[in-house]
């Protein structure tokens, strides 16, 4: 067919996407992806020189005047976009076919902007990638929806004013390079938060009752738990305060003696069934997933990140393997609905599908039901076993996850009974004492939904619990039963701190409270880490005392900016502006103008006003008996907070400046004695920085080191000292060891640097001797050389410890193979094939032969990008109609001859004015889309 005569543009995002949608629609259709967004508003640095000073010099956002935005092409995107603007001039129509939310309405504006077609545009949207969903979508087609445009717009201004205004007040007052945000600023505030929580936490102690009884003459045993004594409840660790307080109302608290006492009045009793209580037991599905509750429940059951399920489920959904992926819906179409019941009905049997569908209402706050729940593609769902030969890893594991879930939701109710028995025990400790323990027991009759699968839960210990609580099975008893009793032990317990939020249930409270959006919440969580905001301890989120500064400060100065409620009520009224209910102009102009109607105050107005803030108590965090952390230039330290004994006070810095920066006084100036002061090493969580601690750690750094001894060889002292980064040992210079002159030029020589290495994993500053030491020193230790001469040595570095050959670097398996590997053994590990990560370097797809100009073999390898040939020093990407099975040799060869031709490849971003006039843009923007 010739160019221009009935062709078709379909443009996407991804190329994963474009290749998959491609192979459902006809050779009329070329099937291009935007690689992602195309423009955005750019830094003001790059703005061209004649706007700087202009109304855009600030945002790259004219405030003055509507809020008109000035968007640039993303240098990286203008081959792409002229790329587009070529297929577009052969093409008779174009289809915007990128996501179907705000984003991806978004992504669609900006193309068409971009590309100002001449052709008929048809807006193409659908939610799984099927043949049948895409050919209904080609023929379904819409206009651009500009109520969606101007939500995300009015979204991306937001944050950018938020940023752009209050992240300058956090370089000014806590540290250069800081950054706040609409989103990510709550988020972390949550978990400072929590940690605070957990910080003013006071343990409390219980005591309580735990025994066996069996019925007389059976061998059936089952274990209850004492509940009353004399009437009262006993205390269990819900009845407490976090002050450690007894809160319960009517509850007595055992202490242990009391425990004690009646653990063994037990034993010489005998126990009566008092009441025997049964009821039904029945427990529903959960509803199918949301982009939250996924994000959840692969954290929970895969160990999965926000960010890798999210990556995961991208994948699948442009795979064709499960619908889309960001969706705040737990609704099925009828056409789901229908595969669901009918697959659980084929795989465990009639009775397992209830008699109507299942229907299920989203309950959280901001919810949109734009989409479907995620679920498998189809009007027929793949069976895990249908694609297990297609997909491997993370990938089957999430597929698996969806469709169970799906299966799940659509089947009938787990079944059964529970069984609670009351026993009555007569002591007589410490008078007539009655007390009374309780059992009970859940018998799962009909598994239902539960044959298919079972929610997880965050609290794991809890978990196991209900779960053993559920397999227990009670025997037959009736009341005035008599019991034996086989075991009774006093337990000692004591209350635990509010847990830590994890991705998770991070995840889940910012839903709850409507904070951001699902699509969101995975670059939020990484962000918040990537700022130095939060760092994980094993699936815990742990907030950084630089966290607490930041917080403090929004908190106190902006406080409107983090509170969760008015966040929420933010993106309320970005979903009426999706709507259409509320102008976008009029939004912005409030939150950033203020409001005068209710003297509200925007925030231009807050930033400008905020007056003097102390930039030293701001960065202060109390502890406690006169010790405090002040996060300073250098990182955070525990300081002892004590007043002066004389003389001249302590020197306070002014507003902004360093607390590091504090001027020690002099002799001269009488006998005030400078406060102690202590680095905070990374590995102390807050809620661990107790003042016992802060002393602990006081006192280590007022001490000089331990003396080891000194270096035979070098006469040099040889210390041990605890240090930000961990135990350490180190050599000390004395002062005449440098020359008196060098060079000729009169000049002292510079002084030695001192020797100094890590103590290892396994070792102890308090045990630490000088041979230990000695030999941590020496390192990097020579190994030998291998047959060519090249010299290997063992080191330690900051991923642990490695070999080095030249550039050549092979980890090691413990740190003490530094000392003891031997050559033999190195060359050993050299002859392996190196390793990348956890997993060895994937082979070569295709041997292409010796490369004519470098002389050198070359091979085709499958990349982080796609497959690409490299003969070693140069790579060159496969085009697109490349086949890596079937490249020949010469192929090979003239890639990386025009790789070669081209040079280095050198990016320079600099901004490029669009052809789009601002602050003309409202005026224009709608007649443009009329060409949908």
């Amino acid at each position: 067919m010739a160019a221009g005569k009935g062709r078709k543009l379909v443009i996407v995002e991804s190329p994963a996407k474009a290749k998959t949608i491609a192979g459902y629609l006809g050779g009329d259709y070329d099937v291009e992806a935007s690689v992602g967004h195309i423009r955005d508003l750019p830094n003001p640095s790059e703005l061209p020189a004649d706007m700087k000073k202009g109304p855009f010099g600030k945002f790259a956002v004219d405030v003055d005047h509507d809020f008109a935005p000035y968007y640039v092409v993303d240098p990286d995107k203008k081959k792409k976009v002229n790329e587009l603007k070529r297929k577009l001039k052969d093409a008779d129509e174009l289809y915007l076919a990128t996501d179907e939310d705000r984003e991806g309405e978004a992504i669609a504006w900006h193309l068409l902007e971009a590309l100002q077609p001449r052709v008929p545009v048809r807006r193409m949207v659908f939610h799984e990638i099927t043949r049948e969903a895409i050919q209904r979508a080609v023929n379904d087609t819409r206009e651009i929806d500009q109520d969606l445009v101007d939500a995300q717009e009015t979204r991306r201004i937001l944050d950018r004013l938020y940023g752009y205004e209050v992240s300058p007040v956090l370089w000014r007052k806590v540290r250069q390079g800081l950054s706040a945000g609409r989103v990510q600023s709550v988020a972390t505030r949550l978990v400072v938060q929590r940690e605070r929580e957990r910080m003013a936490f006071v343990k409390a102690s219980y005591w309580d009752v735990e025994g066996d009884f069996t019925p007389d003459g059976t061998a059936q045993q089952f274990t209850a738990r004492l509940t009353t004594v004399d009437g009262s409840r006993v205390a269990a660790g819900r009845d407490f305060s976090d002050s450690g307080e007894l809160v319960g109302k009517g509850v007595l608290r055992l202490d242990e003696a009391l425990a004690r006492r009646i653990a063994e009045a037990c034993l010489a009793a005998s126990a009566t069934v008092t009441d025997v209580q049964e009821k039904p037991y029945t427990r529903r599905p959960s509803a199918p997933f949301t982009t939250s509750t996924l994000q959840q429940e692969a954290s929970r059951k895969l160990r999965m990140s926000s960010k890798n399920s999210m990556r995961v489920a991208q994948r699948l959904y442009e795979g064709g393997y499960i619908t889309y992926m960001r969706t705040d819906s737990t609704t099925l179409s009828d056409a789901a609905l229908t595969a669901a019941r009918s697959q659980a009905r084929d795989l465990y049997g009639a009775e397992y599908v209830p008699d109507a569908p299942r229907r299920y209402e989203k309950k959280v706050k901001n919810a949109q039901e734009a989409h479907e729940a995620i679920r498998p593609a189809g009007d027929r769902f793949r069976t895990p076993a249908m694609v297990a030969g297609e997909l491997r890893g993370d990938e089957f594991a999430l597929y698996e996850l969806i469709w169970k879930r799906t299966v799940a939701s659509q089947m009938a109710d787990a079944r059964g009974s529970t069984a609670t028995v009351k026993l009555s025990v007569d002591t007589a400790v410490d008078g007539a004492r009655q007390v009374e323990f309780s059992a009970s027991g859940t018998v799962i009759t009909f598994k239902g939904f539960l044959a298919a699968y079972e929610e997880g839960r965050d609290d794991e210990a809890q978990a196991r619990a209900d779960a053993a609580a559920e397999e227990r099975r009670l025997p037959k008893l009736s009341t005035g039963v008599a019991l034996e009793v086989v075991r009774a032990e006093a337990e000692g317990h004591e209350t635990t701190p509010p847990a830590r939020y994890t991705e998770a249930t991070l995840v889940k409270a910012m839903e709850e409270k409507g904070i951001g959006r699902p699509s969101t919440y995975a670059s939020t969580i990484g962000t918040i880490q990537d700022r130095g905001y939060v760092f994980t301890k094993g699936q815990a989120l742990v907030p950084t005392w630089l966290a607490f500064a930041v917080t403090r400060l929004l908190e106190e100065h902006f406080t409107e900016l983090v509170d969760y409620e008015f966040t929420a009520s933010m993106e309320e009224d970005l979903d009426r502006i999706a709507g259409g209910e509320l102008g976008r102009v009029e939004w912005l102009r409030r939150f950033y103008f203020g409001d005068e109607a209710t003297t509200a105050e925007g925030l231009k107005e807050l930033v400008d006003d905020l007056g003097e803030i102390d930039a030293r108590e701001i960065s202060t965090i109390p502890l406690g008996e006169g010790m405090v952390v002040r996060v300073g230039r250098y990182g955070p330290y525990v300081e002892e907070v004590a007043p002066p004994t004389g003389g001249t006070p302590p020197v306070t810095p002014p507003n902004g400046a360093d607390a590091d920066a504090t001027p020690s006084p002099s002799a001269e100036e009488g006998s005030f004695v400078a406060p102690r002061r202590a680095t905070i090493t990374d590995d102390v969580a807050p809620d661990e920085m107790t003042p016992a601690k802060a002393r602990e750690l006081l006192e280590a750094a007022a001490d000089d080191g331990k003396v080891l001894g000194r270096d035979p060889e070098t006469g040099r002292e040889i210390i041990a000292k605890a240090g930000r980064y961990g135990p350490y040992v180190t050599e000390v210079i004395e002062e005449d060891e440098a020359a008196p002159a060098t060079n000729g030029r009169g000049k002292k020589a510079a002084k030695p640097k001192p020797r100094t290495a890590s103590l290892f994993k396994d070792m102890d500053l308090a045990t630490i001797d000088l041979d230990t030491a000695l030999k941590l020193l020496s390192l990097p230790r020579v190994v030998g050389t291998d047959p060519e001469g090249v010299e290997i040595t063992a080191q330690n570095g900051r991923y642990g410890p490695y070999l080095k050959r030249g550039t050549d670097s092979r980890s090691l398996q413990t740190e003490q193979q530094l000392f003891e590997v031997t050559l033999e053994e190195a060359l050993a590990i050299y002859a392996q094939p190196k390793q990348r990560g956890r997993a060895a370097a994937a082979a070569p797809l295709k041997e292409l032969g010796e490369d004519p100009v470098s002389g050198k073999p070359v091979v085709v390898k499958d990349g982080r990008f796609g497959p690409y040939v490299t003969d070693g020093d140069t790579n060159a990407t496969l085009r697109k109609d490349d086949d890596p099975a079937s490249i020949t040799p010469e192929r090979g060869f003239e890639l990386l001859a025009e790789k070669r031709a081209k040079g280095p490849t050198t990016r320079k971003r600099t901004a490029k004015k669009t052809t789009r006039k601002a602050p003309a843009k409202r005026a224009t923007k709608k007649a443009t889309t009329k060409k949908a």
